[in-house]
């Protein structure tokens, strides 16, 4: 009596163990990889699947978007310029049979891709490009990597560079740079205030000259400007009437 108890729980044990190895539960982000006798034979899931014991394989592969940090690369610009550069990647496994069958780990190998097309990259471009159209270099990255991991089943979808870090000296020159710019553009804008104001009195002068009454009016407004900023000032109007005998008489000698 007491072996056929055992038998029958060594049948049970049995059944389960095959059962447990027979039956596969995928999430609703992963896919099933199925080789029969290693070869492959498709992909299966989300949800429950079977497979046979000993015969049938899975591997499952996790469709997620990954975030992929690239760590800092040193590479030097087109100019000669040394710098530290580190970005990041977002990518996706969009063909998981290709992610198992044609690469032997496609994180790792999405990962060296990214660095070594990083350090190409900022080796083919400026600084000024590197620092002024970063969004440009995004997406020569992201076309790069893509193109590189395709055939693994790989989809990269975004690559942004995080930092750019300079040499000391680099930074000084560039502040220094910026400095100079800010001036010559000060410069710039003060000279065309003085030319639109020489402008404006050239225009005034002609209003004036073909209005003498104007020259008063200019002349009282210019005493009582006077009088308001310098309440102490002692001035002696003079009026125009007095002078205009003298200025007719050295209009009149000029000719």
């Amino acid at each position: 009596m007491g072996g056929v108890v055992i038998g029958v729980i060594a049948a049970v044990f049995v059944i389960l163990v095959v059962a447990s190895a027979a039956i596969k539960i995928a999430q609703e982000y992963e896919r099933g990889v199925i080789f029969r006798l290693g070869k492959y034979t498709g992909v299966r899931g989300p949800g429950l699947y079977v497979i046979i014991p000993f015969v049938e394989r899975s591997v499952k592969v996790d469709l997620r978007v990954v975030t992929l940090d690239i760590p800092s690369q040193e590479a030097i610009t087109k100019d000669n310029v040394t710098v530290k550069v580190n970005a990041v990647v977002y990518f996706r496994v969009v063909k998981p049979e290709d992610s198992v069958i044609k690469v032997y780990d496609h994180r790792y190998a999405t990962s060296q891709i990214s660095q070594t097309t990083l350090r190409s990259v900022i080796g083919e471009s400026e600084l000024d490009e590197v620092l002024a159209e970063r969004e440009k270099l995004n997406q020569t990255l992201q076309k790069i990597i893509d193109d590189q991991t395709d055939p693994w089943g790989v989809k990269v979808s975004v690559v942004e560079i995080k930092e750019v870090e300079l040499p000391p000296s680099m930074i000084r020159a560039i502040g220094a740079q910026a400095e100079a710019e800010r001036e010559r553009r000060a410069k710039i804008v003060h000279a065309e205030g003085e030319q639109q104001a020489a402008e404006k009195l050239a225009e005034a002068a002609k209003v004036i000259a073909t209005q003498p009454s104007a020259m008063q009016l200019r002349y009282l407004q210019t005493l009582t400007t006077i009088a308001t900023e310098h309440s102490s000032t002692v001035i002696f109007p003079l009026p125009m009437d007095m002078i205009a005998p003298f200025l007719e008489a050295a209009a009149r000698a000029k000719k």
